[in-house]
């Protein structure tokens, strides 16, 4: 989709920079900036045109679309909200608009989720994890293994520098987390041996571990496209909490992994000790 604001490239730009500032890893500027996006898009077939100034009633009425006409679940509707909110504190910041239009307050209320968001086992992981590796070769197959067994999102690791892997220290150096933090995260040899594989068949010569067309490193795009090839289960999201699920049952602290993830909340890490939606519905079945 196009990602023009207002049909202005330099406006876009402008807000891109101004997420970046506010230390928005470049997956959530990608995010907002595409929700921002299907807003405007929404709002041009429903009113026939957009300007610049955000409404309080036209959000509340495309709130009610996303509920009500395109059925989204109350967290989906929040995360395109919170796009929202993010384009109403620029135009502030910016002087383009001069009140507060859409806040927190607008979200919908979501109850707390107990178990644990972990829902596919090691077995399906490695399963998915050959597939890769004997269809399309070491190259995807040493990426998913980052994901799967370091934790990382998808834009920490398609933006990782050759240097960035230690193969001998056994460590990987994440420059592009949330916030721009840079942190070591500690591998095994599941990862060693899949970029061993990967850079003894291929040679890199640029500054990507994961190259794609031009000058740049592989796009976001395509590994969401190998991820739906493979599996209508796993996703990028989900090697993140199999990592995470898997790091606690291996023996790791709630610290360590905390650390290990860069997670900024130590509840963000604790969901991991709950049981998993499976197990409770076992448990139900006891009742």
């Amino acid at each position: 989709m196009q990602q023009n604001l207002w049909g202005e490239p330099a406006l876009t730009e402008e807000y891109k920079i101004w997420l970046r500032e506010q230390g928005k890893s470049e997956g959530t500027v990608y995010t907002y900036t595409l929700n921002i996006g299907l807003y405007i898009k929404w709002h041009i077939e429903t009113f026939g045109s957009f300007n610049i100034m955000l409404k309080h009633v036209n959000i509340l009425d495309y709130r009610s679309y996303l509920q009500n006409i395109q059925k989204n679940k109350a967290g989906t509707v929040n995360a395109k909200l919170a796009a929202l909110i993010s384009l109403d504190e620029f135009l502030l910041e910016t002087k383009r608009q001069n009140e507060r239009v859409v806040s927190r307050k607008d979200l919908l209320r979501v109850q707390a989720v107990y178990a644990n968001p972990s829902d596919v086992s090691e077995k399906e992981i490695d399963a998915f994890r050959q597939a890769v590796l004997e269809d399309t070769g070491a190259r995807n197959h040493a990426l998913v293994t980052i994901m799967a067994y370091a934790g990382l999102r998808v834009s920490e690791t398609v933006s990782l520098s050759p240097e960035d892997v230690d193969c001998v220290g056994k460590q990987l150096t994440v420059c592009q987390g949330k916030g721009n933090k840079e942190q070591v995260v500690y591998i095994g040899d599941k990862i060693i041996n899949a970029v061993r594989d990967y850079l003894k068949e291929c040679e890199i010569s640029g500054c990507w571990l994961f190259p794609g067309r031009g000058s740049g490193h592989l796009h976001r795009s395509v590994t969401n496209k190998l991820f739906n090839r493979y599996s209508d289960k796993i996703t990028p999201h989900k090697l993140r909490h199999f990592y995470c699920s898997t790091a606690l049952e291996k023996g790791y602290s709630y610290h360590e992994l905390a650390n290990q993830a860069g997670h900024s909340n130590i509840r963000t890490t604790l969901q991991y000790t709950n049981p998993t939606q499976e197990k409770m519905k076992a448990k139900a079945n006891k009742l």
